[in-house]
């Protein structure tokens, strides 16, 4: 193996040594039995065998590298820069929530996906009791440091703790058939639970902060560590405040569509009218969760259908619908992507949300269905997943800026595949734009700004439809993931622009489906790759 090839598998098993939970949601075998390391310790040992092996990557001879080759340095060199900026910026331990980004949001989010022997799911158990200790230690590290979680991230997380808890452990999400797996959960990871809440309440409570401080500005060499954080999520040279007027700019345009498409659906044009309705009027929700599910799947086939005349043939794994289990619904997303096990053990899966129909949307389930199923994550992943000449580092990587920024540039394409079934279903992906141009005024509104919680959510509710509830919890997520919602929208403007510069460029030449082969067949890439690729070809 070349020097290249070998500094890419190091860095493979590294990445996901580090985080071995990641590693189950994409079906990668070898670390079924571990838990991540959420010390400080671990984090400055991964940050110093990443900068090993980005000292041994710049030093290999670009000259002698072919194409393809260039680009796994480039996409490499990236990753590795990017990963140790953000073990540098030590966010996760003043990121206290109840959010997807917290520690029991994420095992019982990912560990149950895991393919793991019943003896590697045993282990991984047994070592979850440390994993929360090293929590609640780096935490008080932090608070010790003057760096302060807020104290709505620090109540919600013991509120998330107390609900587990409440939970007999015969309907506990981590449960398998073993009859074993009940008593690890009951006297290993319950336990450290209780410590683990024991620490939020008693150290970090007191010193939280408020509503109105919620942005890493508000953290010592919180500002710096934000603007490596908008860069890596990015993979853009933008700064906040560029980010920041691209998002009111966007804003403004997705109004003057919400003014347009209300009139010829709703009746009308007044923009704050068209957000009530879709956010309050009962005549526009599910009224059984046997409807949600046929309408993603039907999304899910129709797409299926018109793939050939917008994508090149693939060999790829196929995707299912799965209704997310009751135990994870009630405070859960819309819908999330799993991705197929890399064995082909496990289909892909778009897991769907049917918890109280009476309260979804009906015109956001199509376009949800269309970002993360096909064509969105999962034609995606899976197309990269089946590219077995690549090196396994750039097929299970994941750039927000590009995966996300397809999944969104994928809800727009989708309406000109023909997919969307109503002007209602349109309505829903105008709104789901606006929900992601928000991010962009928002997030860097909080983090680089110093916004108040209360005027991020302000600002979301005027010009989403989005419920309340919803906006709580985006808003709160923002807080605990700074930058990375500014990937989705940032990766959908770019991979539009160079959609519109390779058309103008190649003329009667552009071929569409060539197009989406360079944005999804490389695998996973910085967007500064992706360009130089795309340019390339003409």
């Amino acid at each position: 193996m070349d020097t290249l090839g070998r500094l890419g598998e190091e860095y493979f098993r590294l990445h996901f040594a580090g985080d071995p939970f990641q590693a189950g949601v994409f079906g990668v075998p070898g670390f079924d039995a571990e838990v991540p390391d959420p010390g400080r310790a671990a984090a400055a040992r991964q940050r110093g065998e990443l900068a090993r092996l980005a000292a041994q990557l710049a030093a290999v001879d670009l000259d002698v590298l072919d194409r393809e080759d260039r680009i796994s340095h480039a996409i490499l060199s990236r990753l590795l820069r990017d990963e140790q900026q953000t073990l540098r910026s030590g966010v996760a331990e003043v990121a206290v929530t109840a959010s997807i980004a917290g520690p029991l949001a994420q095992v019982v989010s990912t560990v149950p996906a895991g393919t793991g022997s019943d003896e590697e799911y045993l282990a991984r158990l047994q070592k979850l009791g440390g994993f929360f200790d090293r929590h609640a230690e780096r935490y008080r590290q932090a608070a010790a440091d003057g760096r302060f979680p807020t104290e709505l991230g620090v109540r919600q997380a013991i509120a998330q703790v107390d609900a587990y808890l409440a939970t007999p452990v015969g309907r506990d999400p981590l449960l398998r058939q073993d009859p074993r797996v009940a008593e690890v959960i009951a006297s290993g990871v319950r336990p450290a639970l209780v410590r683990f809440r024991t620490a939020l309440a008693e150290h970090l409570l007191p010193v939280g902060r408020p509503d109105e401080r919620v942005g890493l500005c508000h953290v010592p060499e919180g500002a710096d560590a934000y603007l490596g954080l908008v860069r890596a999520y990015t993979t853009t040279g933008l700064g906040p405040e560029e980010i920041h007027k691209i998002g009111l700019d966007l804003v403004a345009e997705l109004r003057a569509e919400f003014a347009e498409r209300g009139a010829r659906t709703l009746g009308t044009s007044d923009v704050d009218e068209v957000l009530a309705r879709l956010r309050e009027d009962p005549g526009l929700r599910f009224g059984a969760a046997h409807e949600i599910v046929d309408t993603v799947t039907g999304a899910l086939r129709r797409a299926e259908d018109a793939v050939p005349d917008w994508f090149r043939g693939y060999d790829i794994a196929p995707c299912v619908v799965r209704e997310m289990d009751p135990a994870e619904a009630e405070n859960s997303v819309l819908g999330y992507y799993v991705a197929p096990a890399a064995d082909g053990s496990r289909p892909g899966a778009h897991v769907v949300n049917t918890y109280r129909p009476e309260l979804r949307p009906r015109f956001e389930y199509e376009v949800l269905a269309f970002h993360e199923s096909v064509p969105g994550h999962h034609l995606q992943i899976a197309v990269a997943q089946s590219r077995d000449d690549l090196p396994r580092f750039r097929r299970f990587a994941f750039f927000d800026a590009h995966g996300e920024g397809w999944g969104l540039y994928t809800e727009r394409l989708s309406d000109e595949m023909g997919l969307y079934t109503s002007d209602l279903s349109r309505l829903g992906m105008v709104s789901f734009d606006a929900w992601r141009a928000c991010r962009l005024v928002v997030d860097t509104g909080m983090h680089h700004l110093g916004w108040s919680r209360e005027r991020a959510i302000a600002y979301m509710r005027g010009n989403t439809a989005l419920s309340q509830t919803n906006i709580a919890n985006e808003v709160d997520r923002y807080i605990a993931m700074p930058g990375q919602a500014l990937a989705y929208m940032i990766g959908r403007l770019r991979i539009r622009q160079l959609r519109d510069r390779a058309r103008a460029a190649l003329g009667p030449a552009f071929d569409i489906r060539a197009f989406h082969h360079d944005v999804l067949a490389h695998g996973p890439l910085p967007l500064d790759t992706l360009e130089e690729l795309i340019v390339a070809g003409y």
